[in-house]
Order: C-alpha cells, then sequence, then structure tokens
C-alpha cells in the first residue's frame, strides 16, 4: 500500500510539474488555433463604410478610480472613434464585490465610486446597454433581486440615455434594434442561476410565467428576425476555457487556498487536486459543470445552434476568447477590470490572458468582424498591437439561415426601443 501511494504522489507531482512547464510557456501570451494563423494577412475592405460598431466590455466592477483605469481609458478612445453610429454593452458584473448596496451599508459610497466612473466615461452621443451579472446581484444570494434593482434605478437615474436590461430582472429576452439589419438580443442569464426572488410573470412585469418560456420566446424571436445579423449578449459564457469552465492552474492545484485569499499560500498538492476537479465536474454555483447553469446552457444552445452565424458575447471569465464552432461565433469579453487564466486549444480559436475587449465592426457590404483591443501602458493611453481579428460574416445574406435580406429590419414586441 505504501509503495502504491508513493507512487501516485509522484505521477501526481510529475504531472503538476510538466503542466507548469506548459504553462510557463505560454501563459498571457495569446493563443491562436493554427488554422487560423495567417488572420494578420485579411482585414476589412478600407473603402467599405462603417455600418455600425460595438464594444463588448465585460466585468468593469473593479475599475480603478483615480482616472488611469487602463480599459475605460481604452474605450474612452474607442468612443471618440466610433461616434454615434455605435453601442456599447457592458456585459454584467458592474460592480464589486456584491454589486450596489444599500444607502446605510459601508460599503455603497465605495461601489458608487465604480459605478459613477463607468456612467461619466459612458457620456458619448451612442448607444448603451448595461446587463447585469452574479456580483450585480449580491453574488447570487438570497436578497439578491435588490440588489440588481437598486443598481438599474441607479443606472437610469445618473445615466437615463442607457438601457438596463432585461428591466427588472426578468429572463425575458429583450431586443433593441441597432442598425438596418443588425439586432441586439439582450438575456439576463444570471436569473437561472440565481438563489431567492427571482422575477416571474406579471406580477414583476415579467412576460414568462416559467422557466421554460423565455427559451421558447427566443427561438420565436430568432426565426422571426432570420433576416437580420444578430448579435446575442449574456453575463455567462457557453464555452469557456477559463476557471468557470473547469480550466484551473498549477498553483490552484496546489495551493488552493488562494481561491478564498490570494495570499494563502498554503501547499496542499494531491488534496488541493480535489477543489479543481469538484468545479470541473460538480462546479460552484456559477460554474458551467453546476446543475442550473448547465441546464440553462444546454436549453440555451439547443436554441442558438438552430440559427447560423449568430453571435454570442458574454464576460463572466476574466479574460478574452472566441470559439468558432457549430456554425455560431462565442465571445467571452470579460476582462474589463480583472484577468485570470485561460488555457489555450480545445474548441477556442483565440485566446488571451490579457485586459481588453472585443468589438465588432459591420459594414455597409455585409461584412462583420471581430476586432481585439487590449491597452498597450498602464493606464491605457496607448493601445497595443491588434493581437486577433476575423471575419466572422461575409455578407448580409451570410446570416441566421436567411435566403434573402429585406431593406428594413422588424425586431418583435418584446423591443426595448
Amino acid at each position: 500500500m505504501f509503495y502504491i501511494l508513493l507512487s501516485i504522489n509522484l505521477v501526481l507531482i510529475g504531472w503538476l510539474l510538466w503542466r507548469y512547464v506548459q504553462e510557463r510557456r505560454f501563459r498571457r501570451l495569446p493563443y491562436i488555433a493554427p488554422a487560423v494563423r495567417d488572420w494578420e494577412q485579411h482585414q476589412p475592405d478600407p473603402s467599405s463604410p462603417l455600418r455600425h460598431r460595438i464594444a463588448l466590455v465585460g466585468d468593469l466592477g473593479a475599475v480603478a478610480t483615480d482616472g488611469r483605469d487602463p480599459v475605460l481609458n481604452l474605450l474612452h478612445s474607442w468612443l471618440e472613434e466610433a461616434g454615434a453610429n455605435s453601442t456599447v454593452v457592458i456585459l454584467g458584473d458592474n460592480v464589486y464585490p456584491t454589486g450596489l448596496p444599500a444607502e446605510t451599508s459601508i460599503g455603497r459610497a465605495a461601489a458608487e465610486r465604480r459605478l459613477d466612473i463607468q456612467l461619466d466615461a459612458l457620456r458619448y452621443p451612442g448607444r448603451v446597454v448595461f446587463l447585469s451579472g452574479n456580483h450585480d446581484w449580491n453574488k447570487g444570494r438570497s436578497d439578491g433581486f435588490q440588489y440588481l434593482l437598486r443598481q438599474e434605478a441607479y443606472v437610469r437615474e445618473h445615466l437615463p440615455a442607457a438601457q438596463y436590461l432585461p428591466p427588472g430582472g426578468c429572463p425575458d429576452p429583450v431586443t433593441v434594434q441597432l442598425a438596418d439589419n443588425l439586432l441586439l438580443v439582450v438575456l439576463n442569464t444570471q436569473w437561472w442561476v440565481q438563489h431567492g426572488t427571482r422575477p416571474l410573470g406579471a406580477a414583476y412585469g415579467c412576460k414568462a410565467t416559467d422557466s421554460r418560456m423565455p427559451f421558447q420566446q427566443l427561438q420565436l424571436l430568432l426565426d422571426a428576425n432570420r433576416h437580420q445579423q444578430i448579435v446575442v449578449a449574456g453575463h455567462h459564457p457557453l464555452y469557456s476555457n477559463a476557471m468557470h469552465g473547469g480550466q484551473f492552474t498549477t498553483k490552484q492545484h496546489v495551493f488552493p487556498l488562494t481561491a478564498v485569499h490570494k495570499r494563502a499560500y498554503v501547499p496542499l498538492p494531491g488534496v488541493g487536486s480535489l477543489f479543481p476537479i469538484y468545479r470541473r465536474i460538480v462546479g460552484a454555483e456559477e460554474d458551467m459543470a453546476h446543475p442550473r447553469y448547465r441546464k440553462m446552457r444546454r436549453r440555451l444552445l439547443r436554441v442558438l445552434h438552430q440559427f447560423p452565424n449568430i453571435i454570442y458575447a458574454a464576460g463572466h471569465d476574466h479574460n478574452l476568447q472566441y470559439f468558432a464552432y457549430k456554425n455560431g461565433h462565442y465571445l467571452v469579453s470579460g476582462s474589463g477590470s480583472k484577468t485570470a487564466y485561460v488555457g489555450k486549444g480545445g474548441k477556442a480559436t483565440f485566446t488571451h490572458e490579457h485586459k481588453g475587449f472585443f468589438t465588432l465592426d459591420f459594414y455597409e457590404n455585409g461584412e462583420a468582424w471581430l476586432r481585439t483591443l487590449e491597452p498597450g501602458n498602464a493606464d491605457g493611453t496607448e493601445r497595443a498591437p491588434e493581437p486577433f481579428r476575423r471575419r466572422l460574416l461575409s455578407s448580409l445574406g451570410d446570416i441566421s439561415g436567411a435566403a434573402s435580406t429585406p431593406t428594413r429590419a422588424s425586431a418583435p414586441a418584446s423591443s426595448a426601443d
């Protein structure tokens, strides 16, 4: 028995050392799948006018409040370039650690400062859409609905031009017509993993009366808008090579208590691996493996996979990831104020552990391009060389199974406009 245990430990130590060496080689370097290594040779036609631009910025909740935040400054420069014919989608987790507390809470002033600096940065002629994430719902705790309502009211009061969607924390998908034949669909993915009060039915101003109806609504909505280019936005990723997708660093295997406190370097090799394994197989409530998240993800993908070239954007994991999978485009743009480990390979086309955000550029010729914006210095006053771009759609006919394209889009009655 002793030799068996010794052998197991030696194998485990060898595996951890191998993983550590592998991580050191690629960590914080952009990963680009071999099939698209020639991405730098491709770029949009400079003679084609832009139709609309979208910035997808997630997890801004820990932004610096001294005016030197690199992502906010980078976003500011993008806003100046993009002008009125553009949209910023804030993908949730807008205030760390627990959203906007009650006015009597000792954390209220700090939370307001974090939110105010975002709202000040977003005062521009274009459109602003806020989503909520698990931290905005008090990290999913039973009183999270009240936190959500407070934050929504605060945003509406201090930046009236912004839209906070879906309104009232409802699970109904909401549409926003951004331009001709360009539709944004906003989902409240936190609703499915939230504890305590979850608004549902007419008493809360929601159209959905049960947990299945939002997926039926989405199915009908996407089917009615097959002629449009569609971007779907939610806080939770549907594919991820990072922590919420079950990927962990060697450090997290050896020092698992750093998940509770970043300085808790208590070595627990072997035993420490049980925590990442648990997160990968069973899952915490905000992990893909957790039953609630898994059910929501499965139902949502069942709908999205029916519509070719849907673009789905999320935050939640603190990195940049792009997956071209089953005729769809799946983005994770969650490094607005933090970064965290992301693995390479698998289904991923591009991953990078770096602050920044994705943008989508839609052209008059029908093309849609994914761009990656990252700060090039500590305060974001310089832009780093673009680590990745890709054409996602090639024409207005290259959309959700449409055979033809009408001259004017028509969103269903759930529109937020």
